[in-house]
């Protein structure tokens, strides 16, 4: 017999084959695009018609698209009654995990063919936002707003969050986050909902599944914990002497590293000029001077590079986003990635059911109850 091989959180191993990214050093591509090119140019609407459909859209197709998603943006009463009722100590994605979970009874595709399966991640991907305004303003004490048609996915939220238009700077923003958090390959949440469609579940079961997923603190929230830690301090010279300190301690500084990347992020580098223009347009240059030396210093002592998740907990501050719905926002963005991967998986699927190498006791008899002593 071969030798099993085993790798501990299966590093290393394929274990699949996808059309929808590519994860490489020096590239990330979704179907073929690179990053950079579609951070630069496209919308997120754009990025989740490719990673659902395979190519970027015509003119009309977007057009369509974006029809589509302003056909289920809004949410039922039901939906809004179960968020109001969840008590107000609860944390953003276990709000959004219940209230997706809520939004499946209410599915209005039929069968399990390829277009019902998009149109389910149409209506998963327009009612994401909507929920987390939704809570947002509950939170708030007010109403939710129904949303406006005709905005973008980013400036929908926006809208829906705060009841007025966004600027243009923070639709860009807002928009470039949901464009380089769409997708990520074989990520623990990707592959998570991969496993849930292998079983022949239902899309909006395998997005519950994500959210789940992502929920855990070696997977997201690491944007809102950067925030955290960059809040706690007033200078850059403070932030340095403490990240020094961790550092020599092995504190776990959230934010940094990466399984695949260890050359460095390209999402994280796409985003850090533009957030750092937000930071001195909004006069928070000692917030900025936080942010610089905390990644400086991880780097110059550990030479351990940035994640996408260090600059955009940033960014989503400086727009004035509470840090609880940091996370849910990344949701937000890749309920695309998981659903494109749903799709593929439930179309062409062979269930996902790996094996695992045994270190317990060796076999043994039953010893009666009376003879244990």
């Amino acid at each position: 017999m071969s030798e099993e091989l085993y790798r501990p959180g299966l590093e290393g191993i394929i274990a699949g084959e996808t059309e929808v990214s590519t994860v490489e050093q020096d590239s990330l591509a979704y179907r073929g695009y690179r990053i950079e090119g579609l951070a630069e140019h496209a919308s997120f609407e754009e990025v989740a018609y490719l990673l659902l459909e395979g190519e970027l859209p015509t003119a009309p197709q977007l057009a369509d698209f974006r029809k589509r998603l302003d056909q289920h943006r809004a949410i039922q009463p039901e939906i809004v009654e179960t968020v109001r009722m969840i008590p107000k100590s609860v944390g953003g994605m276990d709000v959004l995990r219940t209230g997706v979970s809520m939004a499946g009874h209410f599915d209005v595709a039929k069968g399990d063919e390829r277009p019902a399966l998009v149109e389910r991640a149409i209506h998963a991907l327009a009612v994401v936002p909507s929920i987390i305004a939704a809570r947002l303003r509950l939170l708030d004490g007010k109403e939710p707003i129904d949303p406006k048609p005709g905005l973008s996915h980013a400036a929908q939220f926006l809208y829906m969050a705060f009841g007025k238009a966004p600027s243009e700077l923070e639709e860009k923003l807002l928009n470039l986050t949901l464009v380089l958090y769409a997708e990520h390959e074989f990520n623990a949440s990707a592959f998570a909902a991969r496993v849930c469609a292998s079983t022949l579940s239902d899309l909006y079961s395998a997005m519950v599944t994500g959210i789940a997923t992502l929920k855990g603190p070696l997977h997201g929230g690491a944007n809102e914990e950067a925030m955290k830690l960059i809040s706690r301090f007033k200078s850059g010279d403070e932030a340095k002497a403490w990240t020094e300190e961790g550092i020599k301690n092995k504190a776990k500084i959230m934010g940094f590293g990466h399984r695949v990347y260890k050359n460095g992020d390209h999402r994280a580098r796409i985003l850090e000029p533009l957030m750092a223009d937000l930071a001195r347009e909004r006069n928070q240059q000692a917030k900025l001077d936080v942010y610089f030396a905390i990644k400086n210093t991880v780097f110059d002592r550990k030479q351990i590079h940035m994640n996408v998740d260090y600059p955009c907990g940033l960014t989503y501050y400086l727009m004035g986003l509470p840090i609880d719905i940091y996370t849910p926002l990344f949701v937000a963005s890749r309920v695309s990635g998981w659903a494109a991967h749903y799709i593929e998986q439930y179309t062409n699927n062979r269930i996902i059911r790996p094996r695992s190498r045994y270190v317990g006791p060796a076999l043994r008899d039953y010893i009666s109850v009376s003879e244990r002593g």
